[in-house]
């Protein structure tokens, strides 16, 4: 059979109407996760100049929660709350890695503490419920040649090119030819090939687009966007107080083409995984996630890249919200957009719901389950979903709800915040010293107390 999208999505399709009226066999995991992509970026999310058309399909054929958020605006420590569920005050992973960390202000730690090689993963759990583990991609969170935490497969992207990329392959150094992104779904596609019915698996692709540097992506991304003006997008005028990415500012319009390139080409990677699990007969019993460890601003703000983007940290909705899409035939729904609010630190116990592995014990942990919301079934008598995730980023901490967003800066770094999230989305108008938000604001300054002293 000669495979087109076309025809390969209509078969992708076909099956998630489909209602399965008794549990089957524990569900593979395959996990794509994006690296600096915002959900505002998306076409499912309302993006109408970046072509995302593979994650689109996705979103058709699955479902996808319209409020999800990271917990730190800043990959590495969003990450590693994604795998643990624990906040950074508790992981330990402040900031992204790096061996050149700068002082003034704090951008960067160089690494992990040592504690952090006793937390439990998702993979930990998974592996010892029988599941076999592999992890492909940008890894950033220490020990990268060899992350351990139950992956038995392991292909570590190290360096910042995207083109010929050196990888620890479990454990060895292998120089590839080409480009990363499709190198990355070669040896995705090599770890589907080795597994077998009756074994379920996790697997994560952890892409590095469309993180700079935008040079490097296949010529053809940045021809097709090089007439595009962004004109949707929000350009402001560079911040006075912008930090990481405001070179970018100088000619925003030129840079935000390269980046589309990144994210097209990323895009352009689904399919290939898609159609591996449909050769394999995984694709009926795998859930397949779409999502990203920050978001960045381009331009809106006046500010280019992530929390880092400004001085002080900012929690503007750009960099925490990102994608969180599902696509799981017969029990996630097609077309569909959940509302609840989730966070990256309610990823683990999702995971462990769905696989039938216990979370960890003894581990204070912030996140629920949204597995009912995102099969679309009931939560049980009297229990209602909480809209409300809290955010940690050094000395910035966050509270958002439908309505409101608080923002709270500590040791002298800066003003605090609140929007109103109903009239003024874009977060330009800060009603913190209003009179007339005094209570909300109060309200949510006791709840993000509570929060930071419960999970500190």
């Amino acid at each position: 059979m000669t495979w087109t999208r076309r025809s390969f999505f209509a078969t992708a399709a076909a099956p998630l109407f489909a209602q399965k009226s008794a549990p089957g066999p524990r569900p593979n995991i395959v996990l794509v996760l994006a690296d600096d992509l915002a959900a505002w970026m998306l076409g499912c999310y309302g993006n109408q100049e970046i072509r995302t058309p593979n994650i689109d399909r996705i979103g058709d054929a699955g479902t996808r929660f319209i409020n999800s958020f990271c917990c730190t605006p800043a990959s590495s420590a969003s990450v590693a709350t994604l795998f643990t569920g624990r906040t950074p005050a508790q992981h330990g992973i402040q900031d992204f890695l790096t061996s050149s960390p700068t002082a003034n202000p704090p951008q960067g730690q160089s690494a992990p503490p040592a504690s952090f090689a006793n937390e439990i993963m998702i993979s930990d759990l998974l592996a010892q419920g029988g599941y076999r583990c592999g992890y492909v991609g940008k890894w950033h969170m220490g020990n990268d040649e060899k992350p351990g935490h139950g992956f038995s497969y392991t292909a570590i992207a190290g360096g910042k090119g995207y083109q010929d990329p050196t990888l620890s392959v479990n454990g060895s150094g292998v120089n590839e030819k080409g480009y990363l992104a499709e190198v990355l779904t070669r040896h995705a596609c090599s770890f589907i090939d080795q597994q077998q019915k009756g074994t379920p698996f996790f697997l994560t692709v952890g892409h590095a687009n469309p993180h700079v540097p935008y040079e490097g992506h296949p010529g053809k991304y940045y021809e097709m966007y090089k007439g595009s003006k962004f004109e949707s997008f929000g350009i402001q005028p560079a911040a006075a107080h912008a930090l990481l990415g405001k070179e970018y500012l100088e000619d925003p319009v030129a840079n935000m083409r390269r980046c589309a390139a990144a994210v097209t080409a990323l895009d352009d990677q689904i399919p290939a995984l898609q159609k591996k699990l449909l050769e394999k007969g995984f694709f009926e019993n795998t859930i397949f996630i779409f999502t990203s460890g920050n978001g960045i601003l381009l331009g809106r703000h006046g500010l280019w890249s992530n929390g880092h983007a400004s001085d002080p940290i900012n929690m503007f909705d750009e960099v925490v919200g990102v994608p969180m899409i599902w696509q799981w035939p017969g029990r996630v729904p097609t077309h569909s957009g959940r509302p609840e609010l989730v966070s990256a630190y309610d990823f683990l116990p999702t995971i462990c719901d769905a696989a039938g592995v216990k979370p960890p014990a003894n581990r204070n942990l912030c996140g629920r389950s949204y597995l009912l919301p995102v099969t679309n079934r009931p939560l049980p008598k009297k229990q209602s979903w909480q809209n409300v995730v809290f955010g940690q980023f050094r000395y910035t901490d966050m509270v958002r709800d439908n309505y409101y967003k608080l923002v709270l800066r500590h040791d002298g770094q800066g003003p605090n915040e609140l929007y109103d999230m109903r009239k003024d989305p874009r977060e330009r108008v800060n009603q913190y010293e209003n009179a007339s938000f005094v209570t909300v604001r109060d309200s949510l300054a006791k709840q993000l107390t509570a929060w930071r002293q419960k999970y500190a």
